[in-house]
């Protein structure tokens, strides 16, 4: 229980404090939370809580925990996540105003960033996770913006701008506009900043659309696109056997049907013979059972990211062909360490309630 409020306090304790000192500061106009506090907050919320909330994984899985953002385009989010955290924290701990293109530049990155993380906290659709990860980051990144903005003010008033260099009057002259001017024209400005980024990226294998792939390429989030792919898609059941069961009946000879997570999947003698032997494995070596299904799972991932050539009778045939030898292998076994393989055969893939009845009438 300890550990768990420590966890609970640690995440939404930087939600807790972004909020309080921005609503402070729309009724006093300056930030009511010490500095001191800030510095302790801030790589809390930009740095640990991505990490706990991240979207990055090796895998989109139907079945599982899939990848927030696209496998293939998740190093444009990273980069463009590290260019916002680089804009924050230089605006946060620097004391005077840098040139006007500089300015500039943070400005837009702290836009992106805010931008962002909004759509970040729809992909997520968890509105627990938004409030205690997204929120955070934009209300600071607001504050942080209108810091800026300050210093600007303060800068113009005191100091006459000469410059001979054209993009730099251009960008005083935007940074110098009021503010109900000033960040419409900054939100234009990401576009062409986005595609520099972009363009740089290219060089790394990124496409030019990886930015919106990286959402829309993924299963069951809010802009996800593959979700279709998860249509047909039986989670728990896409292993080597199973798939080989599916194949025509001439070949693969069906026996029964069995029940696998609560729905009905077609047993032949292939795939009862595999589960008996993983079930013998279990019962006598369950060390060794976790090691090898482990493995075996990730035989399952491919099957379930390459579902539509797996749920083909030809391939099913195939494989069926391809595990005769393991079949025949993990028949010896069975009849080798097994006193009664045949009903331990018997009993694969039946309801609870049968496999019960079966053991009773077997004992009687």
């Amino acid at each position: 229980m300890p550990g768990f409020i420590v966890i609970l306090i640690l995440l939404g304790l930087p939600a807790i404090v972004a909020l309080i000192d921005f609503v402070g500061f729309l009724f006093s106009g300056r930030r009511i939370v010490h500095v001191a506090i800030l510095r302790i907050i801030e790589p809390i919320t930009f740095i640990l809580l991505p990490l706990l909330y991240a979207g990055f994984g090796d895998k989109n899985d139907c079945c599982g925990d899939s990848a927030v953002f696209s496998p293939d385009h998740q190093l444009t989010m990273e980069v463009l996540m590290v260019l916002c955290l680089v804009a924050y924290f230089y605006s946060s701990y620097r004391k005077k105003i840098a040139t006007p293109i500089i300015e500039i530049i943070v400005t837009t990155l702290l836009v992106i960033g805010i931008v962002l993380n909004i759509f970040i906290g729809i992909q997520t659709k968890d509105i627990s996770m938004a409030m205690a990860g997204n929120m955070p980051i934009i209300l600071l990144a607001i504050l942080v913006m209108v810091k800026n903005q300050q210093l600007f003010i303060v800068y113009a008033q005191q100091a006459t701008f000469n410059s001979t260099g054209r993009f730099e009057n251009i960008a005083f002259k935007i940074l110098n506009l009021r503010p109900i001017v000033k960040f419409p024209v900054i939100l234009v400005i990401c576009l062409p900043v986005l595609i520099l980024i972009t363009a740089i990226l290219l060089l790394a294998g990124q496409k030019p659309d990886s930015l919106i792939r990286a959402f829309t390429d993924t299963y069951k989030h809010g802009f996800s696109k593959w979700d279709y792919q998860c249509d047909n898609v039986e989670c728990g059941g896409h292993y080597l056997c199973s798939v080989a069961a599916n194949g025509h009946t001439a070949v693969v000879k069906p026996q029964r049907l069995g029940i696998r997570n609560g729905r009905n999947i077609i047993c032949n003698r292939q795939l009862l013979v595999s589960n008996a032997f993983e079930d013998l494995l279990q019962e006598r070596l369950p060390f060794a059972h976790k090691v090898i299904r482990k493995q075996y799972n990730k035989v399952g991932d491919v099957v379930h990211r390459y579902y539509g050539i797996f749920n083909n009778k030809f391939v099913s045939d195939c494989i069926y062909i391809l595990m005769k030898p393991l079949e025949w292998f993990f028949l010896v076994a069975l009849y080798t360490f097994d006193r009664k393989p045949e009903n331990r055969i018997a009993k694969q893939y039946l309801s609870k309630a049968d496999r019960k009845q079966i053991e009773c009438a077997l004992n009687n």
